[in-house]
């Protein structure tokens, strides 16, 4: 969910630390501060706000606005550019959602992984998980934010900077993958969302798909963030990815997971090919609708422990389920996410 690289930090936001938001004042009663609030927006006409506990962190890296702050609800959380990124409370629950789809419908175990962003070391976490990665390559643009996380938030990473498997670089995600002709078992987009002000939409596009699937081994898959997936705002960008994907794979799983600190379900995408001559809608199918014990059976094979706290066989299921309105809506949408026709979320 990073905010675009080249938006400069904007000023201070009184959402930051409101000290004018109260407990239910009464109309006339004196004004009386009780508490500090986090105030984000989610869509232009819906807001959420969160007791703050502390504001420990607030740099600026060449990039963005960078925070770390406690609120009574979700613990730290790391808040880019008035932004929330990861927070303690939940952010398995993202990081899980993104990552174990996408390795368990690898056709064979993975052993190869790029993962593009990520700046909280969880998805490398994640993805490290699985025995069967030999190499590990996370590509993220602002070192700050990686080392604001390796200092501060520890927990996220859980040890996986240690792990000679990961080989992390500082540098632009698309510019490393187009100098590097390394391909990958599965490639994960933990990327900027698509905001006009700055350059991550392009990592949306038609002609980046058609690129980055160059990079992918036989039997590879795509995954990428794909924006908010609640009702008020699933719209803004969640069906234009999922129509791009479907123009350059052959089978694309849309879904989504309730993350609470962004005040909404997030949606993803998985992306890949069917071999030539097998039923596309059929893999679509057998994807989407895996039955629980099989997924259950596929990570207490691959992954290490075999036992996660949010994904497992029936929570696939969950996630897949879409309802009724939102798979209408991906079903019919023919705006394809281009250079010349970027879509942008709010």
């Amino acid at each position: 969910r990073r905010p675009p690289a080249s938006r400069p930090p904007p000023p201070p936001r009184a959402a930051m630390a409101d000290a004018g938001q109260q407990d239910g004042p009464q109309e006339g009663a004196p004004v009386m501060t009780s508490a500090f609030w986090f105030t984000e927006d989610v869509t232009p006409d819906v807001r959420t706000s969160m007791r703050l506990t502390s504001l420990s962190l607030d740099v600026a890296s060449e990039f963005q606005r960078v925070q770390l702050i406690s609120t009574s609800s979700f613990g730290k959380t790391l808040v880019l550019d008035g932004k929330t990124q990861s927070a303690q409370k939940d952010e398995f629950v993202y990081h899980e959602a993104l990552v174990h789809p996408a390795m368990l419908q690898a056709s064979a175990p993975p052993k190869t992984v790029f993962i593009g962003g990520g700046g909280e070391f969880a998805t490398a976490r994640e993805v490290l998980r699985h025995a069967s990665v030999e190499r590990c390559v996370m590509v993220d643009l602002d070192k700050v934010v990686c080392d604001v996380c390796r200092e501060h938030l520890p927990e996220w990473s859980d040890g996986c900077l240690s792990d000679p498997r990961l080989e992390v670089v500082y540098a632009d995600a698309k510019a490393h993958l187009e100098q590097h002709e390394d391909t990958y078992d599965v490639i994960v987009m933990d990327i900027a969302d698509p905001i006009e002000a700055g350059p991550g939409w392009v990592l949306y596009t038609k002609e980046f798909y058609t690129f980055v699937k160059t990079r992918l081994n036989p039997g590879g898959v795509l995954v990428t963030q794909s924006g908010p997936g609640g009702l008020v705002n699933f719209e803004e960008c969640f069906p234009s990815i999922h129509r791009t994907l479907k123009e350059v794979f052959s089978a694309v799983v849309p879904y989504t997971v309730d993350i609470p600190s962004f005040g909404s379900n997030w949606a993803f995408n998985v992306a890949f090919d069917v071999p030539e001559g097998e039923d596309a809608a059929a893999a679509l199918e057998a994807a989407a609708r895996r039955g629980p014990a099989e997924t259950d059976a596929l990570i207490a094979a691959r992954v290490n422990n075999g036992e996660l706290r949010m994904y497992d066989g029936v929570a696939h299921l969950g996630m897949c389920g879409l309802p009724r309105f939102m798979r209408k809506a991906l079903a019919e949408c023919e705006q394809m996410f281009t250079l010349d026709n970027p879509v942008f979320m709010y």
